[in-house]
């Protein structure tokens, strides 16, 4: 066997490793909330993991915006990731609605929608606007290199531009696609 088949297996070999911890998880129940309908009055997080208790973050896999959910439906600080919003998410938060769900088998998660300031009655509209009709796939124990969308949630204005709907969410956990197997075995029989 040449080297670059056995190193081409190889290369196959430890991708499908990373892979196999990276799951699509359907069924989500996506929920959005900031300052005006924060459960704690100071909107600290019940998790510092990494933003000293405040919660923010841009989505991309070295700064996941927070979200909350219901103790036991994630790990503490778990980072996972929403196709519907192109971002990773870091589980920093409690919310009451979650576990009311989850302890109904509902999943739940509720994303904070990046505003520092308190946008009121205009922001909390935002929310819902930003709320998928049906469940959504998160996916756990992502990739670090997955589409990222830097664009705000909120700021002011609500920016329903930056959900992607129809993602098909199931590919993102695959192990390198068709086209990278043929080149990989091309340039492996070419020696």
């Amino acid at each position: 066997m040449s080297f670059k088949i056995l190193f081409g297996l190889v290369l196959l070999g430890l991708a499908s490793i990373a892979a196999a911890g990276c799951a699509s998880e359907p069924d989500f129940h996506i929920t959005f909330y900031g300052l005006p309908d924060s459960e704690s009055a100071n909107a600290l997080t019940a998790y510092d993991c990494g933003h000293n208790n405040i919660p923010g973050g841009t989505g991309t896999y070295n700064d996941p915006l927070t979200f909350a959910t219901a103790p036991g439906e994630f790990a503490k600080c778990e980072i996972i990731y929403l196709p519907y919003l192109r971002k990773y998410l870091r589980f920093e938060d409690v919310c009451e609605q979650c576990i009311t769900d989850f302890k109904s088998d509902r999943l739940h998660i509720d994303i904070w929608t990046t505003s520092a300031s308190n946008g009121g009655s205009n922001q909390i509209g935002c929310e819902d606007s930003l709320t998928p009709n049906g469940g959504q796939t998160v996916i756990t124990s992502p990739p670090s290199n997955l589409p990222v969308s830097s664009g705000m949630l909120f700021d002011g204005t609500c920016h329903t531009s930056n959900i992607y709907n129809n993602v098909l969410a199931s590919s993102l956990c695959s192990i390198p696609s068709s086209s990278s197997l043929s080149k990989l075995a091309s340039g492996a029989s070419s020696s």
